[in-house]
């Protein structure tokens, strides 16, 4: 058995292909719920739409799909260059870190101008982070999805380093965390009565530019023509390079906003977890969303779904949270099974006989 290029993938498959992975993996989540003893379809209703049964968890959507929008945005634009930048979560960290450096330094002190500062620090620390692997990538020819990903426990240690450390709030009775972050240092409530804030402003933003940046600049068409061929990329005078730098710093970019939206927002304070993996799950948003922004748009509400119903599952269901990366896991392990078989057949060989394709 071997898997043979198809010489024209099938468009409708490709645009169906996330739905049917979407299908099987309802179908291996209400397995999971009958396994568990429960309803299956009923479950699995409840699993996908009592968390939006008030003004309050549709605020709780927005919040969490808005860092795995913006994030996946970011890595959608290397990802068409063929650029598979896989810390992410590594890149948000340190723009916690940075970001969160503003805020602590200057506490009550500061005025309007701290949270902008704290928004260009996160995203300057992001791209510093994704600039290692970037360099490695171009001056040594290391592959970005190892240095990249290795980064990300790096920086993970370091952000636990300062909350054990010097960040570590005196009054917390010794927990893990720094000490609540000034008014300034918060985004603004849009909403009264939810935790929806000005931070999911930036995703929005980052739909529209990364629209623009992909369909109508001539950037994006040269990270296209480098993800699909570098070889005619640089037929046509394409810099590999750049496409390398931009793709990263790009998506370093994005992370860490993404970073200072959790800190500045939602949490209003720092912790060793400060992300709950959104810089992993927003690889598999940029993919459901087929590396197209607004697709990325709809995609990130799914995902935030599965985090709001994990939780929901555990209080009302009594199923542990962890069936949130469970399905996730399934789904990316869905999408990307369809996606080798829609641009693959496979083909059989049988001794003596001439090989049978499916």
């Amino acid at each position: 058995m071997r898997f043979e290029p198809r010489p024209k993938p099938s468009a409708l498959m490709v645009f169906l292909s996330p739905a049917i992975s979407l299908a099987l993996t309802a179908i291996v989540a209400m397995i999971i719920f009958a396994s568990a003893g429960l309803e299956p379809s009923g479950a699995l209703v409840t699993f996908l739409t009592a968390p939006l049964g008030d003004l309050y968890g549709f605020g709780e959507l927005l919040i969490k799909a808005a860092p795995l929008v913006l994030i996946g945005i970011g890595l959608a634009i290397g990802f068409r260059a063929g650029i598979w930048n896989v810390g992410a979560e590594g890149q948000l960290t340190v723009g916690v870190i940075f970001g969160g450096y503003v805020a602590l330094h200057f506490g009550s002190d500061g005025g309007v101008w701290v949270l902008p500062a704290m928004v260009i620090s996160g995203a300057i620390g992001g791209m510093l982070w994704a600039a290692i692997p970037a360099f490695l990538r171009v001056r040594f020819n290391a592959s970005e999805i190892l240095t990249s990903l290795m980064l990300n426990y790096v920086a993970g240690l370091w952000l636990t380093w300062l909350i054990f450390g010097a960040w570590r709030d005196p009054a917390g009775f010794n927990f893990p965390q720094s000490e609540p972050l000034a008014p300034a240092a918060l985004f603004p409530i849009l909403i009264e009565g939810t935790r929806m804030n000005a931070s999911i402003v930036f995703a929005l933003i980052a739909v529209v530019l990364g629209w623009i940046f992909m369909k109508r600049s001539f950037i994006g068409f040269q990270l296209k023509v480098t993800g699909l061929s570098a070889g005619a990329a640089r037929y046509a005078g394409f810099s590999l390079t750049r496409a390398v730098w931009i793709g990263m710093l790009v998506s370093g970019a994005v992370a860490g906003i993404a970073g200072v939206g959790e800190i500045a927002g939602p949490l209003a304070q720092i912790f060793p977890n400060a992300s709950p993996g959104y810089g992993y799950t927003a690889i598999i948003v940029a993919y459901l969303g087929r590396l197209n922004p607004l697709g990325i748009l709809l995609s990130g509400l799914l995902m935030a779904l599965l985090y709001l119903g994990g939780d929901l599952a555990q209080m009302s269901l009594g199923m542990p949270s962890s069936i949130t990366g469970l399905l996730q896991s399934t789904l990316l392990f869905f999408l990307l099974t369809a996606d080798v078989l829609v641009h693959h057949r496979i083909r059989f060989r049988t001794s003596g006989r001439k090989g049978v394709t499916a």
